[in-house]
């Protein structure tokens, strides 16, 4: 691992913390406050590890894992589009893929070219696993 590559990665981490700051439209359960990507991100990743075993198929966990973890990333730049929005796409805008290679793109490249193929993918549902 070169030095430059850990900076690349802090940086990221760093970029990301972003995250934590896009709210969503959707309430906290028990709640008035609204929920933040971070949240919500960290509660897919939680659903996917506990209910894993009712899938009608068998998943791979640690990939979905890493695709809801990475799926609102593009958010810090793009902003959130709320479910139910019906005059904006819900994937891969081109707003959205500029996104993706900026902040992706912070990263050593063979981390920001994985995690952009997982974002895709997530992204277009291609994953069946």
């Amino acid at each position: 691992m070169h030095t430059g590559d850990l900076l690349r990665q802090i940086d990221f981490i760093k970029e990301i913390d972003k995250v934590k700051y896009i709210q969503r439209k959707t309430k906290l359960f028990n709640s008035d406050r609204n929920e933040n990507d971070a949240e919500h991100s960290w509660h897919l990743a939680m659903m996917t590890i506990v209910l894993a075993e009712h899938a009608n198929i068998p998943i791979d966990v640690l990939k979905v894992v890493k695709m809801v973890l990475i799926h609102d990333i593009v958010e810090i730049d793009a902003g959130d589009t709320f479910l139910y929005e019906t005059t904006k796409s819900h994937s891969n805008t081109a707003e959205e893929r500029i996104a993706a290679q900026r902040i992706f793109g912070i990263l050593p490249k063979a981390q920001a070219d994985e995690f952009i193929a997982i974002w895709d993918e997530f992204e277009s549902g291609r994953s069946h696993e």
